[in-house]
């Protein structure tokens, strides 16, 4: 299963490249944010899919997010395991 979801970023890395590693609960990956408008700033939330920033969120809906997705239990804490797995 692939979710969207929330993660905040935690360190710019390669403005050309448009990297940037982000905190998922706990998980620190490497992601691209070329998909966002404007530029990207430690302490954005964003909404992660595939490596990927799809779209900026706020803090509230992030956290919502979050807890709704810890709620599922077993399919969110798959994902995790792969963020853990293939982390750059």
């Amino acid at each position: 299963m692939c979710l969207g979801i929330p993660a905040q970023v935690v360190e710019l890395i390669d403005a050309e490249l448009q990297l940037a590693k982000v905190d998922v609960s706990g998980v620190r990956r490497t992601v691209n944010v070329a998909l966002l408008d404007g530029e990207t700033a430690v302490g954005d939330w964003v909404l992660l899919h595939v490596g990927f920033a799809l779209a900026r969120i706020d803090e509230e809906e992030a956290l919502e997010t979050r807890s709704l997705l810890e709620r599922l239990g077993e399919p969110y804490e798959l994902e995790l395991g792969e963020l853990r797995a293939s982390r750059i």
